[in-house]
C-alpha cells in the first residue's frame, strides 16, 4: 500500500502570515518578508508532523491510494480522513465506473465501497484509488488544530539553531491538543474476524 499527495498544498494556502503574527515578528521594515520561505518551511512541517499523527488532512488536496491486493471483499478504508470526494478507482489501469462507487463518509475511517464488489487485482497489477482529502482552506481547519500548528511551526522555528538538542516527542500541550483527533488505529485497518 503506498499513499501519495497528487496536489500539495499550495504557499498562498499556509498561514504564512498568521505564523507571523503568532511569533511576533517585527514588521514595517525594508526587510519584511524575509523570513516567509523559512516560515513557510517550518509550518509545512508541523502540518504534515500533525497530519501523520492524526491520520487527516489539514487542507484540502488530492491523494492517490496504490494497493497490490484489496483488504477482504468489502469496503475498502482509506488512509486519511476527512474524504469529501472519491474521484476514481481503477484496476490494471481500467476504471471502475463512477456509478457504482460510494463514499462511505467518516471522520475517522472513510471508506470507498463499488457496488457489487471490487473487481480482482491480477497478479502483478495493481489498483489505486484517487481521492479528495482535507478540511478545506485553513479558516475550515478546526481551531484546536490550528493552534497546535501554529505552537509546533512555532517550536520548530524557536528550537532551528539547537542542532540535535530537541526531544523527538511532541510538546505535551501540542499532543494535548490533537489527542481527540488522533485515531486508535488496530490491525492497520483490516477487519476483525
Amino acid at each position: 500500500m503506498y499513499l501519495t499527495e497528487d496536489t500539495p498544498v499550495a504557499t498562498a494556502a499556509l498561514p504564512v502570515g498568521a505564523m507571523t503574527e503568532h511569533l511576533r515578528l517585527g514588521t514595517g521594515f525594508s526587510d519584511d518578508g524575509m523570513q516567509d520561505r523559512l516560515i513557510e518551511t517550518y509550518v509545512r512541517a508541523a502540518i504534515a508532523t500533525l497530519e501523520g499523527r492524526i491520520g487527516k488532512a489539514l487542507l484540502a488536496r488530492r491523494f492517490r491510494l496504490t494497493l497490490g491486493r484489496w483488504r477482504g471483499y468489502g469496503p475498502q478504508a482509506l488512509p486519511m480522513a476527512p474524504v469529501t470526494k472519491v474521484l476514481s478507482v481503477t484496476v490494471a489501469g481500467r476504471e471502475v465506473l463512477d456509478t457504482r462507487l460510494r463514499l462511505l463518509a467518516d471522520m475517522h475511517r472513510p471508506m470507498v465501497d463499488v457496488r457489487g464488489g471490487f473487481p480482482a487485482i491480477p497478479a502483478g497489477e495493481q489498483a489505486e484509488i484517487v481521492f479528495e482529502a482535507g478540511f478545506g482552506e485553513w479558516s475550515d481547519v478546526p481551531h484546536d488544530l490550528q493552534q497546535a500548528v501554529m505552537l509546533l511551526a512555532a517550536e520548530y522555528y524557536e528550537a532551528r539553531t539547537e542542532v540535535g538538542s530537541r526531544p523527538s516527542a511532541l510538546p505535551m500541550h501540542v499532543a494535548a491538543l490533537i489527542d481527540r483527533w488522533r485515531l486508535m488505529r488496530v490491525m492497520g485497518g483490516a477487519a476483525c474476524v
